[in-house]
């Protein structure tokens, strides 16, 4: 394709607007979206106001993050996934780099008015995502990498919830989170790496998939997921033998088993994926995974979101469904 003959769209145009939806994946936007939800949930008390405040930009926050990465990394998407605007060259990557680097501040910016020692742990959290293809390109590093970016992301929204200035490791439920948020995401990315091994390749980007094949990689896979589920798992039952009423742990249950629910299902569709074309069956349960288990973790804190939580999920489940690829996730 000769990009060089393709007009850009207008900056701000309708058409660029749209473009700019597309490449922040708004059904990936839950994920962070789920974070920023557990973060909160440690907040003792908290306004609605407040709580939608946060919410909202933890929830843009994937968007734009994902807009940045998305500009250095053109090369393998242009072979993995020729639908994006970018790869196609029909919007200008500095109009997109200005406008994800604007609103990651202005996510930073109000996180950090509710807590100021979010300053330092956004600009922590855009270094990540700006370095992030770098180290997407080291087999050892890739996972582990995009997760301390969305980790920290939790501890952001924790900080500004609670207002605090420290981090209550002795808080069992606090650990978990900890875990699972990065456990949780590090599968996520794991498992995304099987829709582009063939254009990471291409590419030299020495993924775990690319240098130690499927078999291996699922494997790890295996031991991400488990992570994640066991330390909800252990977690919530725990809980269930102490002081917390049997209806909040019942709440808690409902997503804890659907998450533990995903996160097997992910694994076994992962071990018969060998294909790229095949990898979405298990990206898209291992998303599911990772929202319900966080979605369990938060409800401990506030059982009064259980409604809410369950809106939520169903409403991320309509934007899958209209994604406009069906094999990328």
């Amino acid at each position: 394709m000769n990009t060089l003959a393709i007009k850009t769209y207008p900056l701000l145009s309708f058409k660029f607007i749209k473009a700019y939806v597309l490449t922040m994946r708004p059904y990936l936007m839950f994920v962070s979206g789920i974070t920023g939800v557990l973060g909160m949930s440690f907040a003792g008390e908290i306004s609605i106001l407040k709580t939608l405040i946060i919410f909202k930009v933890t929830f843009l926050s994937y968007g734009f993050g994902q807009a940045l990465t998305d500009c250095f990394q053109i090369d393998t998407d242009s072979l993995s996934s020729p639908y994006r605007p970018l790869t196609q060259g029909v919007v200008d990557k500095n109009h997109f780099l200005i406008i994800s680097l604007l609103g990651l501040l202005y996510c930073i910016s109000v996180l950090a008015f509710y807590n100021p020692l979010n300053l330092a742990l956004g600009v922590l959290a855009g270094f990540g995502l700006a370095t992030y293809t770098t180290f997407k390109r080291k087999w050892w590093a890739g996972p582990f990498y995009n997760s301390w970016i969305v980790l920290v992301l939790f501890l952001m929204a924790y900080l500004a919830g609670t207002g605090r200035t420290y981090f209550d490791f002795s808080n069992l439920i606090f650990s978990a989170a900890v875990l699972t948020v990065f456990f949780g995401y590090a599968n996520f990315v794991l498992t995304g790496y099987f829709k582009d091994i063939e254009a990471d390749r291409a590419t030299n980007y020495k993924t775990l998939p690319v240098k130690f094949g499927r078999s291996v990689s699922s494997i790890v896979s295996d031991i991400f997921g488990t992570a994640a589920s066991v330390s909800v798992f252990i977690t919530i039952f725990s809980l269930a033998f102490d002081t917390f009423p049997y209806q909040i742990i019942l709440k808690a249950l409902v997503f804890t088993y659907g998450g533990i629910a995903a996160t097997i299902f992910t694994q076994l569709n992962l071990h018969s994926v060998h294909t790229d074309h095949e990898a979405h069956r298990a990206i898209v349960p291992c998303v599911h995974s990772y929202i319900l288990l966080l979605s369990s973790l938060a409800i401990i804190q506030k059982p009064d979101w259980f409604i809410p939580l369950i809106i939520f999920y169903l409403f991320y489940l309509v934007v899958l469904k209209i994604r406009p690829a069906k094999e990328q996730i």
